[in-house]
């Protein structure tokens, strides 16, 4: 099964393993003597159950298997079951054995994620440099925003599967460049065009020729791409959207065809907008959750209910503004 292991070279290493590799039974206990902590064997004092037949079983422990009524059923087996990519033959090779044994279903697909790392050392606690996520969003200043920011940068920064350098520099010119330039200023620049001109309430009509192409691509390849993890090209097709939309305010110039008297295509031109707003709100819920939920509220939907069948163009026919204040304003470092 190919699609069990991702990425495609972890599959590659996995197999190779297995075939160059001299598959012994496996010894799941070690002498209290050389391994002073675990969990103590029941029927034998001097032993501990190994670290990798007990921590792997928690994964179903934890949800309640072996018991009555437990969310056992509902939780097992796991769409995707995340890891570091130093621990995948315990996952890829140990567990499935250890789960077919028990007549339990693997999970659909172990996926192995790299490394974050500073210079060229991973970061880790046994180094001493990992970073405190709790003082780095404090630190952005940008209150329940910036749990956003945090998460939107490592999703789009790095491939998944690949390792990654993180600097705080790097964070902040995310953070401006794309949340608080790109999307931030395309929200409030719309918002404020539609109290402008029509008191905050706009309808109308169309798609815009501009936006077909690369709106037709996002839809027809999102669901795809977070299917296999490739959440940076996730969030590089939304932000394409975006920035087709930003660009359509430049070349159109509302303001020109307001001082012309032509409402109604000033008004067709915003509902545009919103609603494409709309569809990107919906499409960046999974990374932007709290953000996504305050331009659905600044939009005038009241309740974030981020289904995927209402990403249909023209799902949402009219808009009523509640416009507060910008998402993501930038980050100033001295």
């Amino acid at each position: 099964n190919p699609d069990f292991i991702k990425p495609s070279t972890r599959y590659n290493e996995v197999i190779g393993f297995l075939e160059t590799s001299h598959l012994a039974d496996q010894c799941i206990s070690r002498p209290i003597k050389r391994v002073s902590w675990g969990i103590p064997f029941p029927f034998d004092a001097n032993y501990v159950v190994y670290v990798w037949f007990d921590a792997l079983l928690n994964y179903i422990s934890g949800i309640g298997f072996g018991q009555e009524g437990s969310r056992f059923k509902t939780f097992w087996p796991a769409d995707v079951h995340f890891m570091a990519k130093d621990i995948l033959k315990q996952h890829a090779v140990f567990w499935p054995i250890m789960l077919k044994s028990l007549e339990i279903e693997p999970p659909r697909v172990v996926f192995a994620h790299g490394w974050w790392k500073l210079g060229e050392e991973k970061i880790s606690k046994s180094r001493g440099n990992a970073v405190n996520p709790v003082e780095l969003i404090e630190e952005l200043k940008l209150g329940a925003g910036g749990v956003d920011a945090l998460r939107y940068f490592l999703l789009r920064e790095v491939p998944i599967g690949a390792d990654g350098n993180f600097s705080f520099s790097a964070l902040v010119n995310r953070t401006n460049s794309d949340l608080a330039n790109d999307l931030g200023n395309l929200v409030y620049r719309t918002l404020n065009m539609a109290e402008k001109y029509f008191q905050g309430e706009v309808s109308g009509q169309g798609l815009p020729e501009e936006f077909k192409e690369v709106l037709n691509d996002l839809n027809a390849s999102y669901k795809t791409l977070m299917g296999r993890g490739e959440f940076s090209l996730s969030l590089e097709r939304i932000f394409k959207f975006i920035n087709v939309m930003n660009k359509y305010i430049e070349n159109t110039k509302p303001w020109v065809l307001w001082k012309e008297k032509k409402e109604n295509d000033v008004r067709n031109f915003l509902y545009a907008l919103l609603e494409g707003i709309r569809i990107v709100s919906l499409y960046l819920s999974p990374f932007i959750p709290f953000s996504s939920g305050s331009i659905y509220r600044q939009i005038g939907i009241e309740e974030s209910v981020f289904d995927m069948s209402h990403a249909t163009w023209g799902f949402k026919k009219s808009f009523v503004i509640k416009r507060q204040a910008p998402l993501f304003p930038r980050i100033e470092i001295k």
